[in-house]
Parts: C-alpha cells; structure tokens; sequence
C-alpha cells in the first residue's frame, strides 16, 4: 500500500478542473455571443482544452489535437465530450470573444483571491504590507505589427516586431494579478495608475514609467501612498535637504521635502509636495546610490525602501509566467487567439496558486505545475 500523503485522492489536474464553474462559463460566453452558431464546440470544452495545452506547454495547435485525439474517449469526466480538430480550434479561437475569458479570470480571482492572501503574521510582514498594491507591465512579441504595434527595431533588417504589452495590478500578499490590461507595446503604462480605482490607506509601489504629477496629488488627496524610483531628469525645488551619516562617516541616507510644478495647457498649474529618500543599496555587489519618490512625510525611512523592494514581488509572477507556460508561440494569428491564450495563461497560474495555498505541506509552484504535468504526460 503506497503510504504517501502527497499523492492521495483526486488526480491534481482534475482538481484544476474543478475550480471551474461551468454553468458559469457557458453564461460569460452566452452573454457575449460566444456560443452562436456552436453546436458542439462550448466555452467550457474550449476553456479545458486550453488548460491543457497551456499547462502541457505546447507551441501548436496540431501539438494539441494529436496528443489529446488517442485519448478522446476518456475524456467525458472533464467536460469534453467531443474532441474538436485543429480547424475547429483555430476557428473558436479566432471567433468566440476574449471577452469570456477576461470575465472567467476576474469571477475566478473574486472568488478564491481570500484563499490567495497570505497572513502577515505567519510570515512576519509589517502592518502595512496588507496594503500594499504594486503596477507593472511586461511585453511579449513574437508576432506581425499589423496586430499591435511593436516599439524599437531590429537591429538587422530594421523592421518593427509586433508586441503585446500586458499591464498587471497586484495585491503584495496575493501573488495573482487582481487587475489587468492589454495594449500594444507603443502604449505608455500611465494609464492603469487611476487615482479612483485605490482607496484611502492604500499604498502603491510602481517603478519610474509611472511618474504623472497631477495623478500624483489626486493620490495624495484621496489618502494613497505611493513609493517609486526617481528619473534622473526631474525638475523641483528642494524644500528641505537632512543627511544621515553613519559612525565611520559614510552617508546611511538623504531625505529631501520638494515641490514639483507644472503647468498644463487651458488649466491651473499643479504643484505637489513629495519626499525623496536616497540610500546605498547593500545587495548590489557595487555601491549603488538609489534615490525613491514618495508622497508620504511620516513613514519611516526603512519602511520606505522595504516598500519599494517588495515590488519585485511582480517581477517574479510575471518571470513566472512567462518560463512556465507557453508564451512564446501563439495558437492564433490574430489578436483575439493572442488575448485567449494570455487570459487562459493568467487562469491557470491562479488555479495551480489555489491548489498550491490548499496543499499540506506547502508545495513551490513549480512542484504543482511539475506534478500537474507529470499527469498529463500520461493523460488521463
């Protein structure tokens, strides 16, 4: 008798596939016509299948349709009644709106992002780390700039590669993005730092694409805090200038009180008040002289750069989303196939975090996703 505890009860992809509401799959799709003119092919067999093709890593269609075919008739307990062909596939992702899946992520996030947030007492996280949300985007190519418009050139030839830019909100204890956008790479990320989508205490951590001014003093009326590295060609005026010195006479660190000015064209010049804090980053292998822009006077200046190191917490989700699933080749040419495979990526990443946050003891993300994968090699 195997005694193992890890491996008991149900298989871990069919776990995967449980955390999906299907009645309420085929109701995100009827609400955006995406079942019209479907006869068999549904939202909830296509959103399957794409689960598994993201999770097993395939770069074609073809790759999908012929690993999955042999094992068609044992495929009825996922939902899946009829295997569809590549041409059927392909159509359903060029047709069916990407618009299901967008609604699908968000329920599923509303649903489970309780069971996502981490306790700040286990992990010993200062008061304030509940409150903190993080921006940040990340670009993908890899197809034609007739879909979305790329930025720079290739060095070679001198043409433009087409790029999506995926703009990600994150709450720090969650790990899931819990807002996101799509543009093309030219789009500039300002957009998703929108003084009403935070509330009174919040605390936001972005790097230097974000600095807007007049968003700046929205958020400091509405009460938000926010943390972001400073671009070496801002223009203020120092207010009041206190250097740190430590025992052996090096700088620990400079706080600066400054106002920036503004002025924006058929209205009234905007003036905002801010701190910037300068310290010598230790886990830099050489010195390195890092100067942070804040709103907030009070916190403390360790608090402060805590805040702004934390935001590498999104770098690693979306590192973590690009080496673990099939990002670099796309099941479609057009940008509603592009859109379907990066909203079933970010839906099967919060899945495997679910089952992740659910296993005793804790396995890595990359246990689950190993696992996970392990049984579909040898599916069902």
């Amino acid at each position: 008798m195997n005694k193992g505890t890890h491996f008991s009860g149900q298989p871990m992809y069919g776990q995967l596939i449980n955390l999906l509401n299907k009645e309420e799959i085929l109701k995100f799709s009827r609400e955006h016509n995406g079942e019209r003119y479907v006869k068999r092919f549904d939202a909830y067999q296509h959103m399957a299948i794409m689960l598994y093709a993201v999770i097993r890593k395939f770069d074609t269609l073809r790759e999908i349709t012929d690993s999955m075919f042999p094992e068609a008739r044992k495929l009825a307990h996922l939902g899946i009644r009829t295997m569809p062909r590549r041409s059927t596939l392909s159509d359903a992702n060029a047709r069916r709106p990407e618009a299901v899946f967008e609604a699908t992520y968000r329920s599923l996030y509303a649903r489970y992002k309780d069971e996502l947030s981490s306790d700040i007492r286990k992990r010993r996280m200062p008061a304030w780390f509940n409150r903190l949300q993080i921006i940040d985007s990340t670009t993908i190519s890899l197809f034609s700039n007739l879909i979305f418009k790329g930025v720079g050139r290739h060095p070679k030839t001198g043409k433009k590669k087409g790029s999506i830019k995926v703009h990600t909100n994150i709450h720090a204890n969650e790990f899931v993005p819990s807002d996101i956008k799509f543009t093309s790479a030219a789009t500039n990320g300002s957009f998703m730092l929108k003084p009403a989508n935070y509330n009174d205490g919040d605390i936001i951590a972005m790097d230097r694409a974000y600095i807007d001014y007049a968003r700046f003093e929205e958020l400091t009326n509405r009460g938000v805090t926010y943390v972001t590295k400073i671009k070496k060609n801002l223009v203020y005026d120092t207010l009041s200038d206190t250097m740190y010195m430590l025992p052996c006479g090096l700088m620990e660190c400079r706080v600066q009180v400054v106002e920036f000015r503004k002025h924006i064209k058929g209205g009234e010049n905007i003036k905002h008040k801010a701190r910037i804090v300068t310290y010598v980053d230790p886990a830099k292998k050489k010195a390195k002289v890092i100067s942070l822009l804040t709103n907030d006077m009070t916190m403390e200046v360790e608090d402060i750069i805590d805040i702004y190191r934390q935001r590498w917490e999104i770098e690693l989700l979306l590192k973590q989303l690009k080496q673990k699933f099939p990002l670099k080749y796309f099941y479609g040419e057009s940008a509603n196939a592009i859109k379907i495979q990066i909203w079933v990526t970010l839906i099967a990443n919060l899945l495997l975090m679910v089952i992740k946050k659910r296993i005793k003891p804790s396995w890595s993300f990359s246990e689950n996703h190993a696992h996970v994968l392990c049984e579909l090699l040898y599916f069902p």
